[in-house]
C-alpha cells in the first residue's frame, strides 16, 4: 500500500440540542467552542449520517487548549434522535487532568457514568478510566494516568 498521508482531523458526534450538548463538551470536559454555524439545506451530514433533510441542522466545533478543531457536534433541531444501537460502535476517549472532578459534574448533570475501571496501557502505565454517555447516548470514555512505568 502507498503512503496515503492521512491526518486526523476530528471527530463529530450527532446531538439534538446544542446548547445542553455543550453542557457536558465545554462546561464540564474544558473544551472551548471554536465556531458554530448554521448548516446549509444541501450539506452533506444529510446524507452521510442519514438525517431527514426537511430537519435544519446546527454545527460546532471544538478545540482544547492544546488541539484545535478537535471535535464536532452536529445538531439535528426539532427531532429526536433514536436511542443509540447495542453494542455501541464508537466513542471518543479524552485525558483529563481531574477525573474526579469530571465524573461527579457528570453525575450532577443527571449522565449515566459507568463504574470506574482500572487502565493499563500496553507501555505499562497505570490509570483510571470511567464511560459517560452524553444527552444524546454518544459515549465518552475519560482516563487519567496515575502512574508511570
Amino acid at each position: 500500500m502507498t503512503d496515503t498521508n492521512v491526518r486526523f482531523q476530528r471527530a463529530n458526534f450527532v446531538v439534538s440540542d446544542l446548547q445542553k450538548s455543550l453542557h457536558l463538551y465545554r462546561d464540564i470536559l474544558g473544551m472551548h467552542v471554536e465556531f458554530t454555524k448554521d448548516s446549509p439545506d444541501d450539506s452533506y451530514s444529510y446524507e452521510v449520517f442519514g438525517i431527514d433533510p426537511d430537519l435544519p441542522l446546527g454545527f460546532a466545533v471544538l478545540g482544547t487548549a492544546t488541539q484545535q478543531r478537535v471535535m464536532a457536534l452536529t445538531e439535528v433541531r426539532g427531532g429526536d434522535l433514536p436511542d443509540q444501537p447495542l453494542p455501541r460502535r464508537a466513542a471518543i476517549v479524552l485525558h483529563v487532568d481531574n477525573i474526579d472532578a469530571v465524573v461527579q459534574a457528570c453525575t450532577n448533570a443527571g449522565l449515566q457514568v459507568y463504574r470506574e475501571d482500572k487502565l493499563e496501557t500496553n507501555d505499562g502505565r497505570i490509570g483510571r478510566e470511567f464511560g459517560i454517555l452524553d444527552y444524546d447516548g454518544n459515549l465518552v470514555v475519560i482516563y487519567h494516568i496515575v502512574s508511570n512505568a
